[in-house]
């Protein structure tokens, strides 16, 4: 999130800012107007205005960001947020930063029908209501089938393509609504 929805989501000024968190105001001023870029802040400077804003550094650097991890590195990240979260912290937790728009709206639509499929599966889980919020995102689904690189590399060993049939059988309806073939979530290390 840039720091001009955190001021606004935050009720709080550039003056302010620079007041809870000690950083110059003429600093924040040009982080806000884009003349300074916050990925070229100091590591000290992002902790003090993430600590200030209440969020995460790196948070406060993610919409500045254009890295893409592969897909197997998302989806391992996802699972293990969820088994460090817990369920219910973890869906709150994307719900509220609205994460799951903003990876669809930057077209990187695995990780945002992922993410979705994460919070649905969760959500049937411990017996909650649907989101219904992400409903348009809902009726997207992915040209081809995400299988995991683990039945690929069967399919691969064996010469066939037997792996990918099992794996489509055990998937979790959550995930295959988007045409990602995903059977384990909780078997993290």
């Amino acid at each position: 999130m840039n720091i001009n929805d955190l001021l606004t989501q935050k009720n709080l000024t550039k003056y302010k800012l620079s007041k809870i968190s000690g950083i110059p105001f003429a600093t924040i001023s040009d982080i806000s107007t884009g003349k300074a870029k916050i990925t070229k802040c100091s590591v000290e400077t992002l902790y003090k205005l993430a600590k200030a804003l209440g969020v995460s550094m790196e948070d406060l650097v993610a919409d500045s960001m254009e890295y893409r991890q592969s897909f197997e590195a998302y989806k391992s990240t996802v699972c293990h947020r969820v088994h460090d979260m817990g369920d219910m912290d973890f869906i709150i937790d994307t719900l509220e930063s609205d994460k799951i728009r903003k990876l669809y709206q930057k077209q990187w639509y695995p990780e945002s029908l992922y993410l979705l499929a994460m919070v649905d599966y969760l959500s049937r889980e411990n017996d909650l209501p649907v989101c219904s919020e992400y409903d348009d995102i809902r009726s997207a689904r992915l040209r081809e089938p995400f299988y995991p690189a683990s039945v690929l590399t069967l399919c691969a060993a064996l010469g066939n393509s037997k792996p990918k049939r099992q794996s489509r059988q055990e998937a979790i309806p959550e995930f295959m609504r988007f045409n990602i073939v995903e059977s384990e979530v909780r078997n993290v290390v």
